[in-house]
């Protein structure tokens, strides 16, 4: 075996200790780039919708999120791009959360709009956001999976939603 100097080994000593400290500085980093577990936890949202009647309007929170779910009536016009079918009803959903400055919208049952009242911007029933208020774009619809006949799962990606967002890009 090589004559190993006290030099030399210092040497090693101190490249092994940065080698440590380097990996604890790798692993200190990982752990603050993984969600905590209370977004986790909060990442699914599950909502029975069997009991709503028609033009009934749901609230529920998807990850701290304000999120709305409207059964729409019989004649209420469908947005194919925004609304979905379950059983024999549509529906709309999305996350009630103003596109121009983030205020949560009110909503307007007697004149069937929502309203922020940051600005004044205005969104229908389905989210779309009314020309000529400041609202750039529609309500963001969150995620979600249909399980059996009135489950939504609010965080999943299903094939209705898919679906809509795929006839979204293409309006």
């Amino acid at each position: 075996m090589a004559d190993v100097k006290r030099r030399d080994f210092l040497g090693m000593a101190l490249g092994g200790v940065a080698g440590v400290g380097a990996i604890a500085a790798l692993v200190a980093m990982k752990k603050t780039w993984d969600p905590l577990p209370s977004v986790v936890s909060a990442g699914f949202t599950t909502v029975d919708v069997k009991d709503m009647k028609e033009g009934e309007m749901m609230d529920t929170k998807w990850r701290g999120k304000p999120v709305y779910i409207v059964k729409k009536r019989a004649d209420d016009r469908i947005v194919e791009s925004r609304d979905f079918k379950l059983g024999d009803s549509y529906y709309c959903v999305g996350i009630k959360v103003c596109t121009h400055l983030g205020c949560i919208p009110l909503w307007r049952e007697g004149e069937g709009h929502f309203l922020c009242p940051c600005h004044g911007g205005q969104f229908t029933q389905d989210g779309v956001n009314i020309a000529g208020t400041p609202p750039p774009r529609p309500f963001d619809i969150p995620p979600f999976a249909i399980k059996g006949s009135s489950i939504l799962v609010l965080g999943e990606v299903g094939q209705e939603y898919q679906a809509m967002m795929a006839k979204a890009t293409k309006a």
